[in-house]
């Protein structure tokens, strides 16, 4: 296990159901674990007529979904949780589901993406582009193949009003703690792919970096 620290984001490379015990109870998870829908190497190719799609390399981190009992200890780990993929899951009833509406315009992808959530409002839903070449925010992607977008993962944290420690058990690329950067809240992360762990360091990083170039 490696352990970095970078702003008030304190970062674990390892496996988060190893990590989790030795944490204490955080304010919220907010997640983006695999789905065991396949979504790795060369799934992808096909999906976009626009540009041509990265290659990741050989992985099969998206076989399967979490074990049960696993994804009911991230869960519990914090207050509050929201976990993108939840309706691959067996999820307790929620209120409140989180909708991302894509704005994809076209049928090679989702038109949206859904979050479960132990939140006790109603459902809620963001338009938020993030495929072709007029993605809000200006945003760069490409660094993990389901990278989440920022401002994304800044509305989920705004959903859990209050929380200012938030977990990812499933950091990726570090987009959730780049949010947390940007919102002044304390982050937590977790990737078992080295890899990915760097990434996401770097970006978090430079989250910071600009945090003190403009204050």
């Amino acid at each position: 296990m490696r352990i970095e620290t970078i702003g008030d984001a304190t970062l674990y490379l390892g496996d988060c159901l190893e990590i989790l015990p030795t944490l204490p109870k955080v304010d919220a998870v907010i997640t983006d674990p695999p789905y065991g829908i396949g979504e790795a190497a060369g799934n992808n190719s096909s999906r976009s007529k626009l540009a041509i799609a990265k290659d990741f390399g050989d992985a099969r981190w998206d076989d399967a979904p979490i074990p049960h009992d696993a994804m009911q200890a991230i869960i519990a780990a914090g207050k509050a949780a929201i976990v993108f993929g939840g309706n691959y899951y067996r999820m307790e009833p929620s209120s409140c589901w989180l909708v991302w509406d894509k704005c994809n315009g076209t049928n090679d992808f989702a038109d949206c993406e859904l979050a479960w959530t132990n939140l006790t409002t109603a459902v809620r839903r963001l338009q938020y582009r993030w495929h072709g070449m007029l993605r809000d925010g200006k945003e760069a992607r490409g660094d993990h193949p389901t990278q989440k977008p920022i401002g994304v993962m800044k509305w989920c944290i705004e959903q859990c009003h209050g929380a200012q420690t938030i977990l990812d058990p499933f950091m990726g690329s570090g987009t959730t703690g780049v949010a947390c950067a940007n919102l002044g809240r304390k982050f937590i992360g977790i990737e078992i792919e080295p890899k990915y762990f760097e990434i996401a360091c770097e970006r978090i990083d430079n989250a910071y970096r600009q945090q003190r170039m403009f204050p």
